[in-house]
């Protein structure tokens, strides 16, 4: 059973109260190992409060610090800045080994991403080799790829599609911030290719 709260504050001043939301909304995020609908959000500040502004709000006051607020589709999460991955990874021995991928998955990986839904026919014919079952398991078990709509072709095909889980693990907002392959290099899902001579 969950604790009641008073979600409207209505004894406090104005300017207190929107304080106070704020901090509940940062809270709830910290808490969050994943990232926290906007539906979720909603149901701990006030009914007339706008969680846009308050969201704007947070995402302003927290400029200074190491960690930011950032939009995975429809849902938001507190998110180490990117300047302070290397620092982690030398720190806690964190980061790339936890997805524990390698550059073959991550290939596969990002062809899902940026042509999903896509069937293991059609990243046979986007990648120029076979896509193995295992594969396409190892990228479910770490929860970055899920099955999608059949295709709609003989023998109805799985697709598959990428997750939150892959958004949140490559820091992206949603999938229109992976559209092109300097993109996805960018973000380390391949490697930058040296230039034909």
């Amino acid at each position: 059973m969950t604790e009641a709260f008073d979600r409207e504050l209505s004894d406090l001043p104005p300017d207190l109260r929107w304080r106070h939301w704020m901090q509940r909304i940062e809270a709830v995020l910290f808490a969050s190992a994943r990232p926290v609908a906007r539906a979720d959000l909603a149901r701990i500040v006030g009914q007339g409060a706008s969680l846009d502004l308050l969201l704007a709000d947070l995402a302003a006051d927290l400029t200074d610090r190491p960690y930011e607020l950032v939009r995975h589709g429809t849902a938001w999460a507190l998110r180490t800045r990117p300047a302070f991955g290397p620092v982690i990874r030398a720190a806690a021995d964190v980061g790339d080994q936890a997805l524990n991928l390698g550059e073959r998955d991550l290939t596969v990986l990002v062809a899902i991403a940026l042509h999903q839904p896509v069937t293991r026919d059609d990243l046979r014919e986007l990648l120029g080799r076979e896509v193995s079952r295992d594969a396409i398991g190892r990228l479910s078990e770490r929860g970055l790829i899920a099955p999608g709509p059949r295709a709609p072709r003989r023998g109805a095909p799985h697709s598959f599609i990428t997750t939150d889980a892959f958004l949140d693990a490559f820091n992206l907002g949603s999938l229109a911030d992976l559209t092109e392959l300097d993109m996805a290099q960018d973000a380390g899902f391949l490697p930058v290719s040296e230039p034909q001579g």
